[in-house]
């Protein structure tokens, strides 16, 4: 049987995390509940992780025997790689994964080490999070590292560290209801509190007591710390701990834009295209947009394909140049002509290959249409500017219509 993939454990000095690591780790061993509260970008979603891999957890076995010396879990001498490769579209994967025990092995009867399990309320957070992970450790995704999002499970027997959707996690309790397959739980973005997340912290809070060995860490960015510590605390004036992380802040100028406050009425893709039109001209750097759906997203993207002089576009590819005579700003005289500009939706329902488009390393500048998946769940590198048109959509239930909507 083949070795695991040795593992570099470091921690980049410009996050804040990396500073406090050795106070979190000492909190995970002496407490089976820790509470990380860290502003957005201090690194606590891809650098916890990395502590518990470095106190050991993710490295038992789940079912039938200890862990080999190699950190494998002995069984039948079978191997097979990660069981990824398949179309998201084929829904018997992840039917096959609710109903298989988590501690009884893969597909091919091996028995299955247990793992530390990260949470995370979206399917692109997921992925991104474990490719980020699986890099800063020099691993290839799918070994030590691994995801798994709703009809894609993309991890093997070796697995240590497995990133997945917090439903995911949900689906899994009831075929194991102890979750014996993992020694660690991160439920990570614990303030969006959707109703998978409430199920989920509510469900561990009652497990704790019967799986005294698991270890759970709430991270977030925004979160009512003193409330979780209490719920999950050992006695009412015993609550769990709380560490608190600083995120790095940088200084922001804000603009505020009315649509038509040059008297010219503007609907939002329109005040959106202005909006670009001024930050193109300010300096070097990618420009990220925030819109409430996918159809505002390519309302907006043509919008802008047209104001930059380029044909309207409906996925991620490159425009052409303004044409001369356009809309578009001409660069001042003393600056190099513009370059080609790359319009990158960002939104759930793209294909994989199209979402991971926008963490790519990229000559040309960018401008970024995204939904909410942007704000915490993921950190979109090279943007030095944000539009926000101040809308969204919200979950409403229509007592006419007896059904929810997502009203902007």
């Amino acid at each position: 049987m083949p070795h695991s993939a040795p593992i570099k454990l470091s921690y980049p000095p410009e996050l804040p995390v990396s500073a406090r690591r050795a106070e979190i780790a000492l909190a995970i061993q002496a407490n089976q509940v820790v509470i990380v509260s860290g502003e957005t970008g201090s690194g606590k979603t891809t650098q916890i992780p990395k502590i518990l891999l470095e106190l050991g957890y993710g490295g038992g076995c789940a079912g039938e025997g200890p862990a080999s010396e190699s950190g494998r879990c002995e069984g039948p001498a079978s191997e097979s790689g990660p069981s990824g490769g398949r179309a998201e579209e084929d829904d018997r994967v992840g039917d096959a994964d609710r109903r298989r025990p988590a501690d009884r092995g893969g597909r091919d009867g091996r028995a299955r080490r247990r793992m530390i399990a990260h949470t995370q309320p979206r399917r692109i957070a997921a992925r991104s999070v474990a490719e980020r992970v699986s890099q800063e450790l020099g691993v290839a995704l799918g070994t030590v590292v691994g995801y798994q999002v709703r009809f894609t499970d993309h991890s093997s027997p070796s697995t240590r560290l497995k990133v997945m959707t917090d439903g995911i996690l949900l689906a899994q309790i009831q075929s194991d209801p102890l979750l014996a397959a993992y020694d660690a739980i991160i439920v990570d973005e614990a303030h969006e509190r959707s109703l998978n997340i409430d199920f989920l912290l509510g469900y561990l809070s009652n497990l704790l007591p019967k799986r005294p060995d698991l270890k759970v860490v709430i991270t977030s960015a925004t979160i009512d710390s003193d409330l979780f510590a209490a719920h999950f605390g050992a006695a009412p004036d015993r609550p769990a701990p709380v560490v608190q992380v600083t995120g790095r802040t940088y200084p922001v100028e804000v603009r505020y834009r009315p649509p038509g406050e040059a008297g010219v009425p503007e609907d939002q893709p329109t005040a959106i295209a202005a909006a670009v039109r001024e930050l193109l001209l300010e300096g070097d750097g990618d420009i990220l947009v925030f819109c409430s759906g996918e159809r505002e997203i390519r309302d907006a993207a043509e919008a802008l394909a047209a104001d930059l002089g380029a044909v309207p576009v409906a996925g991620p590819r490159a425009l052409s140049p303004p044409a001369a005579g356009g809309l578009a700003p001409q660069a001042p005289a003393a600056r190099t002509p513009a370059i080609p500009i790359e319009l990158l939706p960002l939104y759930s329902r793209l294909s994989a290959a199209d979402q991971h488009r926008v963490f790519e390393p990229h000559a040309r500048r960018r401008i970024v249409l995204a939904t909410n998946v942007a704000e915490t769940s993921l950190t979109v590198p090279g943007v030095h500017y944000v539009i926000d048109p101040g809308t969204a959509r919200i979950s409403r239930y229509s007592k006419a219509t007896k059904v929810q909507r997502l009203p902007i």
